[in-house]
């Protein structure tokens, strides 16, 4: 077993599902120190009593809230001394066309989306650069190609995607390396708890998700990135032929992702 995350404190935000945990039980048994934040009060209890004897640190936070992820990243950082690794996981997404959506919609998600990674990679800045760590933001495919019925979750994920390639330009003298992750569809609670037209969580997904990249499959791939101090890594195929064809051919993107989104012109995905 590689011991790159030996000893190494890695912040992870909206561990209690999905990417986020999975991550958390690969990287606790690599030696890692593991802090992490979500809304659910809960399932972080659970999470906590499950490694009651592992260096895990837990913390109930919104990350649209910039006291929230101040609280997450300053007790972080009094409990373990500094902060090697900040994984901008927490996320949230969207299915609505624009045409039915409030406009409270976008905000939401972009607060948790993009201003989340914000908040958390600026208060976390000064220990990483200390440390010459790592900052990763977990995106989307739909950060590379806009998708029908999730604009709002698109243009997030374009934000993040931009304001970490500057960011990683600012740092290269800095010894930091910043990366970006596309997952591509992955299971988990991500599409159950996605905003409806009303901003409200739809309940329910679309996507058929046994036939989607497990988190704890995702989560391998990711800590292997890390590792190999990569820019940017985009999983599944479709996903690579995705970014592929809108950057080459993004005429013919647009008439593939409308038929996978639409059937007798309605949104069924």
């Amino acid at each position: 077993m590689s011991q790159f995350f030996s000893n190494k404190v890695v912040a992870i935000t909206g561990g209690s599902d999905g990417i986020g945990k999975a991550l958390i039980e690969k990287l606790l048994p690599m030696g890692a120190k593991i802090a992490t934040c979500a809304r659910n009060q809960d399932k972080l209890y659970d999470l906590q009593l499950r490694h009651s004897t592992s260096p895990l640190h837990c913390v109930v936070a919104d990350v649209s809230n910039y006291n929230d992820c101040k609280l997450f990243i300053d007790s972080t950082i009094k409990q373990f001394g500094g902060i090697d690794i900040l994984i901008n996981n927490a996320g949230i997404s969207m299915r609505s066309l624009l045409k039915d959506a409030e406009l409270d919609v976008f905000k939401k998600v972009m607060d948790i989306n993009y201003f989340g990674t914000v908040y958390c990679t600026k208060l976390a800045l000064d220990s990483i650069i200390e440390r010459k760590g790592t900052i990763v933001g977990i995106s989307s495919i739909a950060g590379y190609r806009g998708l029908p019925g999730r604009s709002g979750y698109s243009a997030s994920k374009f934000a993040v995607n931009g304001w970490l390639e500057a960011i990683r330009t600012e740092l290269q003298e800095d010894g930091v390396n910043v990366m970006w992750i596309s997952p591509g569809f992955t299971r988990s609670n991500i599409r159950n708890a996605a905003l409806n037209n009303k901003a409200q969580a739809q309940g329910e997904t679309p996507l058929n998700e046994s036939e989607l990249m497990s988190p704890e499959e995702c989560a391998g791939y990711i800590i292997n990135a890390i590792e190999k101090r990569k820019r940017t890594l985009v999983l599944t195929f479709t996903g690579k032929q995705t970014v592929f064809l809108n950057k080459f051919f993004p005429s013919l993107a647009d008439k593939l992702t409308r038929k996978f989104f639409f059937k007798d012109g309605k949104l069924v995905k």
